[in-house]
């Protein structure tokens, strides 16, 4: 019984011994590779001049000396994305992590949108359980991502702002700039007192005319959930409070999305825009609605290239009455005949 119980103890002993030194060896070999490699990160350094002054350049995955400029190393791994990107439009174009920001979105897309459709990942019809459970799940969304008041004021405004620009055609830049200026309306407080679709519909119609693409007053009104004197007093005092930097619209923007409308050739499309330009030079313009110009001046056009185009056409595309159309038409003639370097009426007649 002795010796058996001291035989136990032996090996014991000796199995503690053995996993104490393997303990040790495993150690002295963390330490050692450890040490190691903090050695030979501090002593890079340049074989030419010894110096320690090296520089990574990343586009080319090579280290250079700063002082002399040899190559200390070359074809380093590029840890980076495999494509090249110039602008911050571009790079989240471009970029796969993810749907880039936008301020389009009241949270600028950085929350999560639940599908509407109750489909699993293959495409199977989901049981009535999960249909219910997943329209649970849709509310609490909703209600998650629109914190409080203000998110909701903006969540509106935004999809009142789409809406609008959808339905006037305007480009996703101009839609992106009434966002900010909604946006920065709603932080300096403007809203109360007026209706947030008439504040959105004067940052649309703002981002618009700095974006050269305006549409008139009608057009917008038109489309707006608002009348026109409330659209027109709100729009004043938006450019008013927020210093926006508008300047007055060019007639000569409006034509080419009339003379598209009116199907007219190119040649009456360029008359037309000769035409303002004169205006210009004789300030005929000054005090006149840049609509009713181009109006005028595409159906002036018209007559001087014997395209067949009445006055009912053009108001009927510009929303600009015949009275007015007559009356600028004639003010751009007269201009036309006093300053055109064709000779004015008979120049053109005779070209």
């Amino acid at each position: 019984m002795s010796d058996a119980l001291h035989a136990r103890t032996r090996e014991d002993d000796d199995e503690r011994t053995w996993r104490d030194h393997d303990a040790g060896g495993t150690t002295g070999y963390t330490e050692e590779t450890e040490h190691t490699e903090a050695t030979e990160e501090e002593s890079l350094e340049c074989p030419e001049c010894s110096s320690t002054d090296l520089v990574t350049d990343d586009e080319r995955g090579e280290t250079v000396c700063a002082d002399c400029g040899l190559v200390v190393d070359e074809d380093s791994i590029d840890r980076g994305p495999e494509w090249r990107a110039f602008d911050s439009a571009e790079r989240d174009e471009k970029s796969r992590v993810g749907a880039p920001t936008t301020n389009l979105m009241h949270d600028k897309g950085l929350s999560t949108n639940i599908g509407w459709q109750n489909k699993d990942a293959y495409g199977n019809s989901l049981s009535s359980n999960q249909r219910q459970k997943m329209q649970r799940l849709r509310t609490w969304n909703e209600r998650f991502r629109t914190r409080d008041s203000k998110e909701r004021n903006l969540k509106q405004a935004l999809g009142e702002i789409d809406r609008m620009a959808s339905a006037l055609g305007l480009p996703e830049n101009v839609r992106e700039t009434a966002s900010v200026i909604y946006r920065r309306a709603l932080d300096e407080d403007l809203l109360p007192g007026r209706s947030i679709e008439g504040i959105a519909t004067a940052a649309l119609h703002a981002a618009a005319r700095m974006a050269q693409v305006p549409r008139s007053i009608d057009e917008v009104a038109r489309v707006s959930r608002v009348g026109e004197d409330e659209f027109e007093r709100a729009y004043r005092y938006v450019v008013r409070e927020l210093s926006l930097e508008i300047q007055p619209a060019d007639p000569a923007e409006y034509v080419p999305r009339f003379a598209s409308d009116l199907e007219i050739p190119k040649e009456t499309e360029r008359t037309a825009n000769e035409l303002l330009e004169n205006a210009k030079r004789q300030n005929v313009h000054s005090g006149k609605s840049p609509v009713g110009l181009a109006a005028a001046a595409l159906y002036a056009a018209a007559q001087l290239t014997n395209e067949e185009l009445t006055q009912a056409d053009v108001s009927e595309v510009t929303d600009i009455s015949e009275v007015t159309i007559r009356n600028r038409y004639q003010e751009l003639l007269e201009a036309w005949d006093l300053d055109s370097p064709h000779g004015g009426r008979s120049g053109a007649a005779e070209a």
